[in-house]
């Protein structure tokens, strides 16, 4: 626990993730304001009710929750809080809090068809059903206060909704203007990029989201910030904001630089590049090294270096 101001304190809550401990905020001002709500684990709670009760709180004192983004690890004890009043977050958000049956089906059977367009081979299909393992980790609810671009954070006032999409289609961050602090969520991480996924859109048919240029675009937004300090959702409190997003930045650039020299050779799927770019991961990755893969390629397309045929119902790109 580490108190960042007399209104922020940060609090430290394990995970049984990679990306290792969450950070979730507790923000004082009209409401008690808690944003984000750890992974729903026994260690988890406990890491919670320990650190509040540091500070003077204990969990039926929060009256709101905030919520960055729907990943497990942000929203997992939404439940824990008896006197919370309001769940505030962006309104996609709700389709996971609820668990949408329909926005499940309708993502699954988006999944089957983008791994088949792709390319991906047939045993790495059960992947699948990993867009919606780690639910057991992540919070039950309805969603009360839905919340976007323009914003102001109810019972904060000065405190700034941002929309940075990318890491995940849900994602806001949220910017108190009279010193530029900025909470980030997941989006602006000092010793690690985040990933960046490929979800599907929240409308049945509607277009894929491409969530690459999503996080650049909102990369380029922070830029025109003038952030000072930026509370993570892990890792490190940091200043240099400005240093960090040009290095995210020049690190796409770089990855994509190489699938255009792959594709100045050859054609390939998605998949094929995948392989090339993950050799020794994407077996046990598939789903992160192809949202990976993806992105990158939906960057060349905009930049107008790269296209594709479909060949056999399958994308086969090629360089311009």
């Amino acid at each position: 626990m580490d108190t960042f101001d007399k209104t922020i304190s940060q609090l430290t809550i394990p995970t049984p993730f990679a990306v290792g401990d969450t950070h979730a905020y507790l923000l004082k001002g009209d409401l008690l304001t808690l944003i984000d709500a750890g992974v729903n684990t026994e260690q988890a709670k406990e890491a919670l009710v320990s650190q509040l009760s540091e500070i003077g709180y204990n969990v039926s004192d929060i009256e709101q929750i905030v919520l960055t983004h729907h990943h497990p690890d942000h929203t997992g004890l939404i439940e824990a809080f008896p006197r919370l009043k309001y769940i505030t977050a962006h309104p996609d958000v709700d389709l996971w809090l609820s668990r949408n049956q329909s926005f499940f089906e309708h993502s699954k059977l988006f999944f089957k068809s983008l791994y088949r367009q792709t390319g991906i081979a047939s045993e790495y299909h059960y992947a699948i059903s990993e867009f919606t393992s780690d639910l057991h980790y992540a919070g039950k609810g309805r969603l009360t206060n839905p919340i976007g671009e323009g914003d102001s954070l109810p019972g904060h006032p000065g405190w700034e909704v941002i929309g940075t999409y990318g890491h995940a289609q849900t994602h806001l961050s949220f910017l108190r203007t009279k010193d530029r602090s900025f909470i980030g969520g997941d989006h602006l991480l000092k010793h690690i990029s985040p990933s960046i996924t490929i979800e599907a859109p929240a409308k049945e048919g509607a277009i894929r989201p491409k969530p690459m240029l999503q996080y650049r675009e909102s990369l380029m937004k922070c830029l025109s910030l003038d952030l000072k300090t930026v509370l993570p959702g892990h890792g490190e409190i940091f200043t240099n904001a400005n240093e960090i997003i040009h290095k995210r930045m020049v690190s796409q650039e770089r990855r994509s630089s190489r699938v255009y020299r792959l594709l100045q050779t050859q054609s390939l799927t998605p998949f094929g590049i995948c392989k090339q770019l993950f050799p020794r991961y994407f077996e046990k990755r598939i789903n992160l090294t192809m949202s990976e893969t993806i992105g990158q390629l939906d960057y060349l397309e905009e930049k107008g270096l790269v296209d594709y045929m479909i060949e056999d119902g399958v994308m086969n790109y090629y360089a311009k």
